[in-house]
């Protein structure tokens, strides 16, 4: 596989469980890095992210849990000084398993292919 990286960042322990129901469903380990906010200022999450990154900075693709808020803030900061990085809002079981089997391509590619499958997941379903 690639070295591009998955990072989740979200409130409270959103992302935790998302990195757990990838990996019980796909059996891929390591492909996926949690970051909560949970207590902590922006300067803190600043650093979880560069941490949850590592060093040089990506190539990554930045899953945010909302489309605002202090988690896009610093997902959206940490990517702008970095070029290899990608940003991708309002995360989702779907587009994780998606970005998981297609980690060989750039971060731009892989954000835009787990939009997709992300979306096509959201549907009204009878009962």
């Amino acid at each position: 596989m690639s070295d591009l990286r998955g990072v989740i960042v979200s409130h409270a322990a959103v992302a935790q469980a998302l990195v757990a129901a990838v990996t019980a469903i796909t059996g891929i380990e390591g492909a996926l890095t949690p970051v909560s906010n949970e207590g902590c200022g922006t300067e803190a999450l600043a650093e979880r992210l560069s941490q949850a990154v590592g060093k040089g900075g990506g190539p990554a693709v930045l899953f945010v849990d909302l489309p605002g808020g202090s988690c896009l803030t610093s997902a959206a900061r940490y990517a702008k000084q970095h070029a290899d990085i990608a940003v991708v809002t309002g995360v989702n079981l779907a587009m994780l398993l998606d970005f998981v089997f297609h980690r060989d391509i750039p971060p731009a590619e892989a954000a835009r292919r787990a939009v997709d499958a992300g979306a096509k997941a959201i549907r009204v379903t009878a009962a």
